[in-house]
């Protein structure tokens, strides 16, 4: 029975991966999007903070706090995967520039799956898989889907918008059942983490992204810092978990590691967005 829900939790993280960004390719606004490209200064904060900041500081905690290795495993895997599908809501809340939200979730789809199969290998102690095999889900569950539905939006706009709220509603459908069965399959595994140094460590990792990622976005208008801290904020779980799926022989406690990311994410997203929209004023 365990190994049926097993298999079901990689089908839902599939659709969830797949499904999110589909949806997210449907209504991006190309334009806007490689518009932002051109700010410099956005650019080269969200690339620094995104794959050198972040990866280092989990990779430096994992040093300094005593984890067990599969935890120290999902800790690094979370600093590599930046930005989750929920930015936009984050964003709006923080009534950050939806516009840079667009650039932003751009920078992190196609660098994640660049640095994701080179960086893996390198940092991760344990994971015995190649740079390809991490490469080809990234291909198949980030690429291929953004790709699909950027082009259906250049091409029909009119398409697009009637096929985006089936897509958002399957993949909302998706993520309650992936919660689920996350719970069912790794719930004993969240009970064991209680008492242990993951929490807390994932509390100082999310604490420590989230403020400095503002504090430190020098010379960004605050719409830009609040799009840039929340994308650093919210982890890419979907991408934490897909070298684990296709490694042999993993600990589940580096999936529980990842998959306690999901919760830690959204809350300290909800306080951030809260805290920036009060700056922002009226």
């Amino acid at each position: 029975m365990t190994q049926i829900l097993t298999i079901a939790l990689k089908i839902s993280v599939v659709i969830f991966m797949a499904g999110n960004l589909l949806e997210l390719g449907l209504r991006l606004k190309l334009g806007a999007a490689l518009r932002g490209l051109r700010n410099v200064r956005f650019v080269t904060l969200s690339v620094l903070w995104a794959f050198v900041l972040c990866p280092a500081l989990a990779y430096g905690l994992t040093r300094v706090i005593p984890l067990t290795p599969p935890y120290a495993m999902g800790l690094i895997l979370l600093g590599m995967a930046p930005c989750a599908p929920l930015l936009p809501m984050m964003s709006d809340k923080a009534k950050g520039d939806l516009n840079y939200t667009a650039t932003f979730m751009l920078l992190a789809s196609a660098g994640t799956v660049v640095y994701m199969p080179i960086a893996v290998p390198l940092m991760v102690e344990g994971l015995t898989v190649s740079a390809w095999a991490i490469a080809r889900p990234m291909l198949v569950l980030v690429v291929l889907p953004l790709v699909i539905g950027v082009v259906i939006q250049v091409r029909s706009a009119s398409t697009a918008s009637s096929l985006q709220p089936f897509v958002k509603k399957v993949t909302g459908v998706d993520t309650v059942l992936m919660l689920i069965l996350i719970v069912v399959v790794y719930g004993k595994g969240f009970i064991g983490a209680i008492g242990t140094y993951a929490i807390g460590t994932q509390v100082v990792f999310f604490s420590v992204i989230t403020a400095a990622s503002y504090a430190l976005g020098f010379g960004l208008p605050r719409s830009q810092k609040s799009v840039l801290s929340l994308g650093i904020c919210t982890r890419n779980c979907g991408a934490a978990m897909a070298p684990l799926f296709v490694a042999p022989d993993v600990d589940q406690g580096a999936i529980v590691m990842v998959t306690l990311g999901i919760p830690m994410m959204v809350g300290f997203a909800l306080i951030a967005a809260r805290v920036f929209a009060r700056d922002a004023g009226p």
